[in-house]
Order: structure tokens, then C-alpha cells, then sequence
């Protein structure tokens, strides 16, 4: 096991390089390209934004390979470029279950879709905290503790067995036990005022729905970070590929949501293809000592789950569910 331990490559330079990239577009996010302004994202606007990640991704990975084959070799250029591929397509795929959550939130307060860019920009703020600190976490957990490797296999099985088995279940927000103690504690307006999380009223501070709203996908954000996470391990334990094929994952989330979140009924069998992907993973670490799976068969195993999941959503078709809507 101390084989799959791997040192990065990574300079202190590219590390810096990739920190200023991710903090200059979300600036621009941010101060440029609406992100301050109330609006609805339509599809065009959406789409524009996933092919834009996407293709930023790819680039990367072009970028990656040209310098590793520079300094370091074909063979290492082709590994780790093809274990950031892996690992930005296992990180993207179990972000769309997030989606599904978001989704399932969004409907539950009726948050009106002209505010809802705004609070995922915010999520997507705390994710990138939020991940940082459990990538760092984990890569010292790997490197100090070999065996820990196992944990995550056997994590990622159960993981996936129990999603296959309540794949169907649709979780009850009234019940959700952050919401009840959040109502309990503290005062919230009955309806929303714009993007506000607080506002003042006579002089008491109150709590806007938008920040109950908040409070419900940072905490998915840090539930999906425990499955993601150990699942890159499976492909990776060098932190540079780790932390970078995580957060184009994280960056993109906000635009898959709005291109794909009318459509989510019809995905209804994804999180079949998710569930089968986790136990793929948790199998390939618990058996990595006896059978090494070469990175490309991962690649290619993971992308044809996903693939067949999506297209048997797409011909299987499923009425779609309203949500229950409160705004408190």
C-alpha cells in the first residue's frame, strides 16, 4: 500500500498559480459577470458556463501533460494527466447528486429562481473552504497511515450499497434535524427579502429564509465532501491532482445546476449509476495490494456506468414530482 503513496510534482509556483486562477474567476464571477445582480440564469447562459468549465478542465489537462512530458516523461505525463481526467470525472459525476439536493432545497423553500444564483455562489464559496481543509486532512491521513486507504474502500461500498437501497427515498426537510434546531434558535421572517440572509426589525435581527436556504447546501456541501473525497483516493494520492480536479468539479456545479435542475426527473436512474460507481471504487482500493486496475480501465469503467445511467434515465422516462413548498 505505501506504493499508491504518492509525493507531488506539483512547485510551489503551480500551487500559487492554480489558488490565483480559482480566486481571479470568481472575482470575475462575482464583480463582472452578474454575480452581484439579481437574475434568473436561463439555459443559454447555463450552458455557456458548463461547455466554459469544461473546456477549462480539458485545458488544464492539456497544460498538465505538456509540462510533465517536458520534465518528467511521457509515461508520467500520460499517468497523471489521465488520473486528474479520472478523478475530475468521478468528482463532477457525484456532484450531480448534489444537484439533486439543491434541487430538492430550492423546491422545499420555493426560493424563487431569480435569487438562487446568488446563494449558490456562496455554497460554492464554502465548498472550496470546506474541501481545502478535508483534502489536506485526508493526504496526511494517507501519507501517516497507509491503511486508512482500506477505511476509505470500505467506506465507499457501504456508501454505495445503502444509495442503492434508498436511491428512491426522498429525505423530509420538515424533519431534517439542522432545520428543526435553526427554527428553534432563531427568528426568521415568514418571507424572503431579495438575496438578504438577515434583516432588521424593530431593531431585532432576523433571519431571512435565504439563510436557512444557506445553511441547508453548505451542509450537503460537507455530506457529499465525505463520499467524494475518499472516492479520489481510489485514483490518486497525489494532493496537486487531488485538490485541482476537485475544485473545477466544485466551480462547475453552480452551471450544471441551472442547465439540468428542470430536468432533474428525467435523470431519476444517475443515482443508480452514482451508487454502482462508489462500490466500483471502494473495490479497487480494498483489492489494490493483490490487482492493480490500470488508471485508463477506471477511466473508461466510470465513464461507461455513468453513461448507460444517463441514457437509461433519458428512455425510461418518470413523471416528474412537485416538491412540497414552505418558505419557514
Amino acid at each position: 500500500m505505501n506504493d499508491a503513496i504518492a509525493v507531488s510534482f506539483a512547485t510551489g509556483p503551480m500551487w500559487a498559480g492554480f489558488v490565483a486562477f480559482v480566486l481571479v474567476m470568481l472575482a470575475l464571477d462575482l464583480f463582472v459577470f452578474g454575480g452581484r445582480k439579481t437574475h434568473r440564469v436561463h439555459v443559454k447562459e447555463a450552458l455557456a458556463w458548463v461547455i466554459t468549465w469544461v473546456s477549462l478542465a480539458l485545458v488544464f489537462a492539456g497544460l498538465l501533460w505538456w509540462y510533465l512530458n517536458d520534465t518528467q516523461g511521457a509515461e508520467v505525463a500520460r499517468t497523471k494527466t489521465l488520473e486528474f481526467l479520472a478523478g475530475y470525472l468521478i468528482e463532477q459525476s457525484l456532484s450531480v447528486d448534489n444537484m439533486f439536493v439543491f434541487v430538492m432545497i430550492f423546491g422545499f423553500f420555493a426560493v424563487p429562481p431569480e435569487l438562487q444564483r446568488r446563494v449558490l455562489l456562496y455554497g460554492v464559496l464554502g465548498a472550496i473552504v470546506m474541501r481545502a481543509g478535508m483534502i489536506l486532512a485526508g493526504v496526511w491521513l494517507v501519507q501517516q497511515f497507509a491503511w486508512i486507504l482500506y477505511v476509505f474502500g470500505a467506506f465507499l461500498i457501504v456508501t454505495g450499497v445503502k444509495m442503492l437501497i434508498f436511491a428512491e427515498h426522498q429525505p423530509d426537510l420538515e424533519r431534517n434535524p439542522l432545520l428543526r434546531w435553526l427554527r428553534g434558535h432563531l427568528r426568521i421572517t415568514p418571507e424572503f427579502h431579495g438575496e438578504a440572509f438577515f434583516v432588521r426589525k424593530n431593531g431585532l435581527l432576523w433571519a431571512t429564509p435565504m439563510f436557512l436556504v444557506l445553511v441547508l447546501i453548505e451542509a450537503s456541501d460537507l455530506v457529499f465532501a465525505v463520499d467524494s473525497i475518499p472516492a479520489i483516493f481510489a485514483v490518486t494520492t497525489d494532493p496537486f491532482i487531488v485538490f485541482t480536479s476537485n475544485l473545477f468539479a466544485i466551480m462547475g456545479l453552480r452551471a450544471l445546476y441551472f442547465l439540468l435542475s428542470d430536468m432533474a426527473d428525467r435523470f431519476h436512474l444517475l443515482k443508480y449509476g452514482l451508487a454502482i460507481v462508489l462500490v466500483f471504487i471502494g473495490g479497487k482500493m480494498l483489492v489494490m495490494p493483490w490487482f492493480h486496475v490500470p488508471i485508463q480501465w477506471s477511466l473508461s469503467i466510470v465513464a461507461s456506468f455513468i453513461l448507460v445511467s444517463v441514457v437509461a434515465s433519458l428512455a425510461l422516462s418518470k413523471q416528474p414530482s412537485q416538491p412540497e413548498r414552505r418558505l419557514t
